[in-house]
This record gives C-alpha cells, sequence and structure tokens, in this order.
C-alpha cells in the first residue's frame, strides 16, 4: 500500500486521479481539499499532521463526509520526497495484520499492537484494516 506525499498545493493538479490516499505536507485550504477532490475523485483518504488538523474548517470537514473521504491526522515519520513522491506501508506490516487476523484478534487489539511497533498512527491502521 502506497501514500502519495503532497508538499504543496502547486503538486495538486498534476496528482494521478487514481489515487486513493495522501498525505498533505503543507496546511491546507478549502480551495485545496476541493481542487484536491476534484483532481483525484476516487480519493478514500487524507492524512494532515496534527497541527495542521485543527485548522480544517467544520464545512469542509462536513463536505469530507459526504464525499466519504476520511480525513486523519498523522505523519509520514521518515519518508524523503526528494527520493520518492510515495511513502510505502511495508509489506511486513501488510503480512503482521493478516497473521494477526487469521489468529481471531480483534480490530483494536491488532491497532494497539502495531501502533507501539509501528510508524503508523491508530487511524490509518484502522483504514488499513477496513481494506484488508
Amino acid at each position: 500500500m502506497k501514500i502519495r506525499v503532497v508538499s504543496s498545493r502547486e503538486e495538486i493538479p498534476h496528482l494521478n486521479p487514481n489515487e486513493r490516499v495522501i498525505h498533505l505536507a503543507f496546511r491546507p485550504s478549502n480551495k485545496d481539499i476541493f481542487s484536491l477532490v476534484q483532481t483525484c475523485p476516487k480519493v478514500e483518504v487524507i492524512q494532515i499532521p496534527s497541527s495542521y488538523r485543527r485548522t480544517v474548517s467544520k464545512s469542509i470537514e462536513m463536505f469530507m463526509a459526504m464525499q466519504n473521504i476520511k480525513l486523519i491526522e498523522g505523519d509520514v515519520w521518515g519518508h524523503r520526497k526528494d527520493i520518492n513522491e510515495y511513502y510505502s506501508i511495508a509489506p511486513a506490516l501488510l503480512d503482521k495484520i493478516k497473521e494477526l487476523k487469521s489468529e481471531g484478534m480483534s480490530d483494536e487489539n491488532i491497532v494497539n499492537k502495531l501502533e507501539r511497533e509501528g510508524k503508523l498512527n491508530r487511524e490509518m491502521l484502522f483504514y488499513i484494516l477496513s481494506k484488508k
């Protein structure tokens, strides 16, 4: 699974329309979110740093809810955009999720366990679990 990292609003018009999970590394305005949804109509998750999350307006939260887009706060730790525009979630983590699910562990317990081990936050882990 890959997360598309967007560093500036100037990148939005050039994104692949099939992007589903996007991390915005800048403070997005309402206009940026609308532009992103127009450019990438299949987007399912927009992740932004927690410091920026508090500045997102209620109207944009309602818009995203109506579009069935999850707004997640979190970061892509250790990612260097100059090397790769995507942050890849390690296949080992995805295998670990499959293994724990096959053992009958609940989603909540899986998230609690992997949150301590990995670099992903709770909301992103729950999203990954919902897709598996």
